[in-house]
């Protein structure tokens, strides 16, 4: 079926069918030739990260009915949620043994947002609420984080001259490195600060749409996804900080 108009919903829905799992395959199979033509180097992981997508969208529908049922196994979802998100950061950055660190400065980011929302009671605390609330939060820190340590470790080691010309007019090796990593780490907010000065001008982000398709309305929607757009700013800027004090304290390098 193509987009419809559900009464129950609110909006438009994209129905399971034909239609949507041949729009799927013409969207990868763009992305994935783009990739190829311009030689990004990604045509097989655009292909890659799609079924995997699918997959694991898949079992999620499967699962969130049963995860959703009580506080504890929601709970427990989220947790799944940041172990997932702390490896996948770690991988992509490289790290190696101190990959570990990459998951303090996520963590960082994104704990105590998601206390500070459940404990004022803002966000209620039931299943249904803690697991997108958690997963937009994680997510976003996850993203913030890999990009900060990255940028922050290969400006580092591309700029190993400018670290040791620092440290010759008596900066320590620590203070040396964070002129150089700081910077570059926190290209990782751009696109947080885009994204929140352009809300509602530019884009309409998933969690607005997805409470209007809900049936909530506008101002209800709007509320929620202020209140998602600070919780990022926050979470992120503070993985960020993180990054970029973790390598410069040698902390988080490459192996």
């Amino acid at each position: 079926m193509p987009l419809t108009q559900n009464p129950g919903m609110g909006g438009a829905v994209a129905e399971p069918g034909l239609r949507l799992a041949v729009v799927a395959v013409v969207l990868v199979a763009i992305g994935a030739a783009v990739s190829a033509a311009g030689r990004l180097g990604h045509a097989a992981g655009v292909v890659r990260a799609a079924l995997r997508a699918a997959v694991q969208l898949a079992a999620v529908s499967a699962l969130i009915a049963v995860v959703l049922t009580g506080l504890g196994t929601s709970a427990a979802f989220v947790a799944l949620m940041l172990a997932v998100a702390v490896a996948t950061s770690a991988r992509r950055t490289r790290a190696g043994t101190s990959g570990a660190w990459v998951g303090v400065a996520l963590a960082a980011g994104a704990l105590p947002v998601l206390v500070l929302i459940l404990a004022s009671g803002v966000v209620p605390l039931r299943g249904v609420s803690v697991v997108p609330i958690g997963g937009i939060v994680i997510g976003g820190a996850m993203t913030a984080t890999t990009l900060a340590a990255r940028r922050a470790l290969d400006a580092v080691d591309e700029r190993r001259g400018e670290v040791e010309a620092g440290m010759a007019i008596g900066l320590t090796d620590r203070e040396a490195r964070l002129e150089i990593a700081r910077p570059a780490a926190a290209e990782a907010l751009l696109p947080a600060l885009d994204q929140t000065r352009t809300v509602g001008l530019v884009t309409l982000p998933g969690a607005f749409v997805g409470m209007l398709l809900g049936g909530a309305t506008a101002v209800q929607a709007g509320s929620v996804q202020l209140l998602v757009l600070l919780a990022l700013l926050a979470a992120q800027s503070v993985a960020v900080v993180g990054c970029a004090e973790l390598v410069a304290s040698g902390r988080l390098h490459r192996s």
